[in-house]
């Protein structure tokens, strides 16, 4: 058990967290860097302690000025949020190591997971659909890969085991493309994430990207929380999300959750995570887990009516799940946008200060930020600067609602991707639902072309 909380995160997520150990009755502490110091959240907090300059790798990646404010604030336990250190397996060993409590999963399932042929080989033996393709790494011998991709048949993708977010990964459509792609793949994975294994599996061409939100105590339970379509993206970001995800019959949905909590149950998890799938021709292949609660959230609590902050924490205090399987179930529909700090055509960064900000509110309508009028987004970071998530009782309920609260969404001062949301939720495509990872791509193109 604990009672102070040190956030390890800026930001929309850092104040999402703090909300939730104060429903908690829990004293929270917060890092923030020299950029930060004027973060309006920071007075919301019993300390704020100062860990370095504005680049991340000299604050909210520096694992040793992160301990040492834990040490001195008195704080028995650290939330990562999510990026920066939330799915570091040598900083979640530190913390263990230090006697405090890491608000996530251990650093062994976190290894397991973070390694993509790990968890393929973890996912199939717990009976978790995946990807066509060998549970192992590439051999080096070229003959040998040439015989992998032909089994698997083309167009076939190479990733890179400890890949993430989009990088680290090339699609081959003919055999004359494999080991130059092969080449370039095993050069980067190295660079990025200092690991140059990579493996190979079929690449299909039209899915939908599909997400099982799982969460699991250390008692053995395990439940999962429906489902989330976050097929709309650009350059393999996600752009808007939503849950369920329409149009998927709901017994393959059961089949596919209850393969992911008995995975968590198999291998020991505890916290929340998340199951990422393609989707496509009614079929579920395993892509990879994230290990730390995700940026779209919200959905699924809207649709499931559980604080899953709260629950993650309680988890982490050795509590467990006050509920079983059988008494979650879907209520309506939900979705989020990322308002982004960017320009809405061209997407380049648009730091600098918010001079008027006009959030929509009302029944079904949540907004979740940090920022304010007078805020100044910082260049340094993510540009994320708000999610703008909507209820429902049904799609076409909750569509209308999105529609409605983006229209009274007012951001000034800088520009943001509040025209392309705008956009999207009167696309016809969207709309119809069930739209798949490479629509927005298409979409963006011919918006150009017009």
């Amino acid at each position: 058990m604990f009672d102070t909380v040190l956030i390890a995160n800026r930001g929309e997520i850092a104040l999402r967290v703090l909300r939730a150990c104060r429903g908690l009755g829990l004293r929270v502490v917060m890092v923030h860097s020299e950029a930060d110091k004027d973060a309006p959240y920071l007075a919301l907090a019993d300390q704020a302690l100062c860990i370095g300059p504005a680049a991340p790798g000299q604050s909210y990646l520096n694992q040793p000025a992160i301990l040492a404010a834990a040490a001195v604030s008195g704080a028995q336990a650290i939330h990562p949020g999510y990026g920066f250190l939330s799915e570091n397996a040598g900083f979640v060993e530190r913390v263990e190591q230090a006697g405090l409590t890491f608000i996530g999963p251990s650093s062994a399932c976190i290894r397991v997971m973070g390694d993509k042929v790990s968890a393929k080989r973890a996912m199939r033996a717990s009976g978790v659909p995946c990807v066509p393709g060998p549970d192992t790494s590439l051999p080096e011998d070229p003959a040998q890969v040439r015989r992998l991709a032909r089994e698997i048949g083309y167009p076939v993708i190479v990733k890179a085991a400890g890949g993430g977010g989009g990088r680290g990964m090339r699609v081959v459509n003919d055999e004359a493309e494999l080991l130059p792609a092969l080449a370039v793949t095993r050069e980067e994975a190295g660079r990025a994430f200092g690991n140059p294994e990579v493996y190979i599996e079929k690449f299909l061409l039209h899915p939908r990207h599909v997400e099982i939100q799982v969460l699991a105590d250390r008692h053995g339970n395990a439940v999962w929380l429906g489902s989330r379509d976050c097929s709309l993206q650009r350059r393999h970001q996600k752009v808007i999300e939503e849950a369920p995800a329409p149009g998927i019959p709901q017994e393959l949905l059961a089949q596919v959750g209850d393969s992911c909590a008995q995975a968590c149950r198999r291998i020991g998890y505890s916290g929340v995570g998340t199951f990422e799938f393609l989707y496509e021709n009614e079929a579920f292949y395993f892509i990879e887990m994230n290990t730390r609660l995700q940026v779209e959230h919200p959905v699924t609590e809207l649709t499931s009516a559980i604080d899953i902050v709260q629950q993650q924490i309680r988890v982490a205090r050795g509590e467990a799940l006050p509920f079983t399987q059988a008494d979650i179930a879907c209520q309506g529909h939900a979705f989020e946008c990322r308002i982004n700090a960017e320009d809405p055509r061209t997407f380049r960064p648009s730091p600098g200060q918010i001079t008027d900000w006009n959030v929509p509110g009302g029944w079904g309508v949540r907004v979740d930020s940090h920022a304010r009028a007078g805020y100044r987004v910082p260049p340094y970071y993510d540009s994320m600067v708000a999610k703008l998530i909507v209820h429902g009782a049904s799609r076409a309920d909750a569509l209308t609602r999105l529609r409605v609260a983006l229209d009274e969404m007012r951001v000034e001062g800088i520009a943001t991707n509040l025209p392309l949301h705008r956009e999207l939720a009167a696309d016809e495509g969207f709309v119809d639902g069930g739209v798949d990872i490479h629509y927005l791509e298409r979409w963006l193109k011919e918006r150009a072309a017009a």
